[in-house]
């Protein structure tokens, strides 16, 4: 992953668009301490992170309880 200033991502910004269609992530820094601020990387890559798949661990794992486990809903909410 390439990491560019904000200010050279700005006065370069159509250049750094091209990196990105190429599939290549870029890390933005920022300020004296040039702290990581934001990334950006191909919108497929981004698109196919958002979606979640639901119930990729059914069957593989299991809870049980004691007989004499209880537990209030005052209990449930502070926990």
């Amino acid at each position: 992953m390439r990491t560019l200033q904000l200010a050279e991502a700005k006065s370069h910004f159509s250049a750094v668009i091209k990196d990105v269609e190429l599939g290549n992530e870029i890390a933005i820094s920022y300020g004296k301490k040039k702290e990581m601020v934001a990334v950006i990387i191909p919108y497929g890559k981004w698109k196919k992170a958002q979606k979640r798949e639901l119930g990729t661990l059914e069957g593989r794992g299991s809870v049980t309880f004691a007989e004499d486990w209880y537990m209030t809903a005052e209990e449930l909410c502070k926990a």
